[in-house]
């Protein structure tokens, strides 16, 4: 996730497309089932959500917190949850009321009202963590409370897509009994609504119940799940699945991991299952850089970066070629650089693209990698990618590898002309993978600009509370960034966990909306 980019792949590496699921069984419902023991290479960098903006803490937070809507299993559009109801009280997407349901509690006893929901988005917005949501709520003005059942949220400007928003993990409400109003909780505990309570947290695990109080529109499968963390170790992670220590592991297998463990018989115990995912990756170009700032040059690169290559060679088939900035499954996508570059590679077509430049002699240029942050194959593509070009015969490219916290500090002073970054939405809807980018003030850091698109698409779109009648203005964007190129779309990731046998439940937990589902796991 998320809005200033602090992802990882779903799953790190990702892994062969010819994959089955370990089927859709219920176990006992009701939380009365067997507990379930997960693994993950991901570490939850906060239980604190006025703090955590990466996709494990997120996790945390969509078990153990209640938002006013939420993404229901396969859905992209938010429903109720601890709201009965919400709704636009007005025409131009500038005020939004929700009513809460009777009878909220949070898992200590203590009754959710509305001042909880006022002092949860106060809060987060005062802290304004840097490693926090508030970054997705430009347009929240303030939040009123008429009486304890009512919330009434008021926007500087219309923002249609408001209701994704407070369905993420940024919506997450807190008990105000039991948060500083000023400050980060820093003890390591949770008290929320949610279906779940957090009983422990320390370095190595995270234990989870059932909340007997929750009153919601989902129920538990299960009777607890013990989150283990392998910091990193993918080696350690499948060693657990393989030796049955755990029952599942989510994020961070490679795809060599997860294609081996496919192939292996049915003694083995194990079944791989595949979702699907809004993950994207582009090649981002500073469009002040002395070469990666000629149009000439990017276009090139668009001719002949092979991405299909790319996702047989380097991801083994786990992620689809993208030909947009808007993945497939979002309402909006299409195939802008598709129609613009084609699909197969033309060295005629780049070396044309470079003479209308007036470049005649070979591009040399560096392609600038994170795989700390952005996966373990990383690397390996950007190589893949200097590759192609450099086969052409029409550049010298070569690949530079660094410590995300330099590879930020390069970007924001401009050090790089080609970087890699890669994007985990905060909610299924294109204005997520738009606004960000290519709005004002935008998060790439590569100095691009379009007075259309932030004077016109993305205020028409973000007024528009008919979704799908953006379709056309989301086009258009699309087709204004693949004719100038600010970003080259590379592939778009599939999802996957890995389970041992008599686990059901995953593949209602590995979709668009990037929300795991703990409520959805069953063992027999």
């Amino acid at each position: 996730m998320r809005n200033q980019w602090p992802v990882l792949p779903i799953v790190a590496g990702l892994a062969s497309g010819l994959l089955t699921g370990c089927g859709s069984q219920n176990g006992t419902s009701g939380g009365t089932g067997s507990s379930v023991v997960m693994g993950m290479s991901d570490d939850v960098l906060a239980t604190d959500p006025a703090s955590g903006y990466d996709p494990g803490s997120w996790l945390l937070f969509n078990n153990v917190f209640q938002s006013l809507l939420s993404f229901p299993k396969g859905a992209t559009e938010p429903q109720p949850e601890a709201a009965k109801d919400c709704s636009f009280s007005d025409d131009q997407a500038m005020v939004y009321r929700c009513e809460l349901k009777p009878g909220l509690k949070f898992s200590n006893g203590d009754g959710l009202t509305a001042e909880d929901v006022k002092f949860s988005f106060d809060r987060m917005l005062k802290i304004n963590d840097p490693a926090g949501p508030a970054i997705m709520f430009p347009t929240l003005d303030k939040v009123e409370t008429p009486d304890t059942k009512t919330v009434v949220f008021k926007l500087k400007v219309p923002d249609a897509t408001f209701p994704s928003k407070i369905a993420s993990g940024a919506g997450s409400i807190v008990d105000h009994r039991q948060y500083d109003a000023n400050g980060l909780r820093t003890d390591d505990k949770a008290v929320g609504s949610g279906p779940y309570k957090l009983d422990s947290f320390d370095k190595d695990q995270a234990v989870f119940s059932v909340n007997s109080d929750y009153k919601g529109t989902v129920e538990a499968k299960n009777s607890g799940v013990t989150l283990k963390f392998f910091h990193g170790d993918r080696t350690a992670l499948k060693k657990a699945l393989e030796d049955g220590d755990i029952d599942l592991a989510y994020r961070g297998l490679t795809a060599s991991d997860i294609a081996g463990l496919d192939r292996q018989d049915d003694s083995k115990g194990v079944d791989v299952v595949e979702g699907t995912s809004a993950e994207v990756q582009h090649l981002v170009f500073n469009m002040k850089d002395p070469v990666a700032g000629k149009l000439g040059v990017r276009k090139a690169m668009a001719y002949l970066v092979d991405r299909d290559a790319l996702v047989k060679n380097v991801y083994q088939g786990t992620a689809t070629p993208l030909y947009s900035i808007i993945p497939a499954g979002i309402a909006g996508h299409n195939t802008a650089f598709f129609d613009t570059y084609g699909a197969r590679p033309s060295k005629d077509k780049a070396a044309a693209a470079l003479r209308a430049a007036g470049i005649t002699g070979k591009v040399r240029l560096t392609l600038w990698s994170t795989p700390s942050r952005y996966g373990p194959a990383t690397d390996e593509e950007l190589k893949a990618i200097a590759g192609q070009l450099n086969a052409s015969g029409l550049f010298q490219a070569d690949v530079k590898s660094v410590p995300f916290d330099q590879y930020e500090k390069d970007i924001a002073k401009g050090r790089y002309g080609v970087y890699v970054k890669g994007w985990v939405p905060d909610y299924p809807d294109a204005d997520n993978f738009t606004a960000p980018f290519f709005g004002k003030d935008n998060v790439l850091g590569n100095h691009y600009g379009n007075n259309t698109i932030t004077g016109t698409l993305i205020p028409h779109t973000a007024a528009q509370s008919d979704r799908a009648a953006t379709d056309q203005d989301f086009g258009k964007l699309q087709n204004i960034v693949a004719d100038e190129l600010p970003v080259l779309p590379i592939w778009q990731a599939k999802q996957y966990a890995v389970a041992r046998d008599g686990v059901y439940g995953l593949e209602y937990c590995l979709d668009a909306s990037t929300v795991f589902r703990f409520w959805e796991l069953s063992k027999s």
